[in-house]
């Protein structure tokens, strides 16, 4: 088996490892996009039915390879279904991946305080808010459906934009690095949800996950009924326990530190 693999290092072109490296890439790019989701414990379904196709051909099993095998026919499709959102946000990345992550990320890490100073005065307040925070995948689309600001992040902006009655509190605020973007942004409610009872018909949520769904946007949500503070990100949502939780899920998510 090591002569097998001298041989075959020794026959290697760098076309090879340059395939070798791409598929490397595919891969990774297919973890990153999965990890965290909803779609990893599907992958793993999959991974498994693959496992017995293997398994009954290795062992001569006739019937049941047939009968996996005519599923398998099904895969593809399968696979476009159960991961749409998924997809979606894979090639919106693609389309949209720029070089002004690393200014943008620079530009938000002196924002973030005011940033959490805000949610947490809105949380006390029970002062409903939505703030969708762009990281790679750009949210000018959904900036466009609503009302520019083009102004810099501050904490008294933020919480005059979502004061009851404001003009712009109904709806989404995006923030693009040090910069509130748009406010009163309609933002997409997703096709399949699973917020559970905690977050029963809730819009903003809705609409939180909707976003978080299609883009790798870190979506803060505030609860006009309880104050509670929520985080989409990743195609799912969480209830944080207050400012400090919510810093140590945007500096993990954004990468900010």
């Amino acid at each position: 088996m090591l002569e097998n693999l001298l041989i075959i290092l020794k026959h290697m072109q760098f076309t090879d490892i340059l395939d070798i490296l791409l598929l490397a890439f595919i891969l990774y790019s297919i973890f990153v996009l999965i990890k965290d989701t909803r779609a990893y414990q599907v992958t793993w379904g999959i991974l498994l039915v693959l496992f017995f196709f293997l398994l009954t051909q290795w062992a001569r099993l006739y019937v049941s390879n047939r009968i996996i095998k005519s599923f398998i026919n099904y895969l593809i499709i399968a696979i476009i279904v159960l991961f749409q959102s998924e997809l979606k946000r894979f090639f919106a990345a693609i389309g949209s991946r720029t070089f002004r992550k690393p200014l943008k990320i620079y530009s938000l890490k002196e924002k973030l305080d005011d940033i959490l100073q805000a949610v947490d005065y809105m949380s006390r307040k029970k002062i409903g808010a939505l703030i969708a925070i762009e990281k790679e995948i750009d949210l000018s689309s959904h900036a466009e459906r609503g009302t520019s600001v083009e102004a810099l992040v501050s904490r008294d902006l933020l919480v005059s934009i979502f004061f009851p009655r404001s003009p712009l509190h109904d709806g989404a605020v995006i923030i693009r690095g040090n910069k509130i973007i748009a406010a009163a942004c309609l933002l997409p409610l997703p096709q399949t949800h699973t917020l559970g009872e905690n977050f029963a018909t809730r819009t903003r949520h809705l609409a939180a996950l909707g976003l978080a769904q299609q883009t790798d946007a870190a979506v803060i949500v505030v609860s006009e009924q309880t104050g509670e503070i929520s985080l989409a990100a990743s195609g799912q949502i969480e209830k944080l326990s207050g400012k400090e939780a919510l810093k140590t899920r945007l500096n993990e998510y954004l990468k900010v530190r």
